[in-house]
C-alpha cells in the first residue's frame, strides 16, 4: 500500500494548515470532492498538472486513514 505521507503535508504556513500534496497549494479535499463526483484520475490530472496518478492514490490512503480514527463521543 502505498504512503500517503509521501505525497500529502500539512504545513501551517501553507493553505492555513489544510491538508495539501508536497510542493503545491492543491488541497487534498479537492481531489476528494472530485473523485466523489466521479471524475477518474485522468481528468484529475488535466485539471490539475502537478497531481500524479499516485498522487490521487495517496489522497484515498489518506481518506482511508481518516476513516479508521475512532471518534469518542
Amino acid at each position: 500500500m502505498l504512503n500517503w505521507r509521501d505525497y500529502i503535508t500539512v504545513d501551517p504556513a501553507v493553505c492555513h494548515g489544510r491538508a495539501c500534496f508536497t510542493g503545491t497549494r492543491v488541497l487534498v479535499t479537492t481531489v476528494l470532492d472530485n473523485l466523489a463526483a466521479g471524475l477518474d484520475t485522468e481528468e484529475i490530472m488535466r485539471s490539475y498538472p502537478s497531481v500524479t496518478a499516485e498522487s490521487v492514490q495517496a489522497t484515498m490512503c489518506y481518506a482511508a486513514d481518516l476513516a479508521r480514527i475512532r471518534v469518542r463521543d
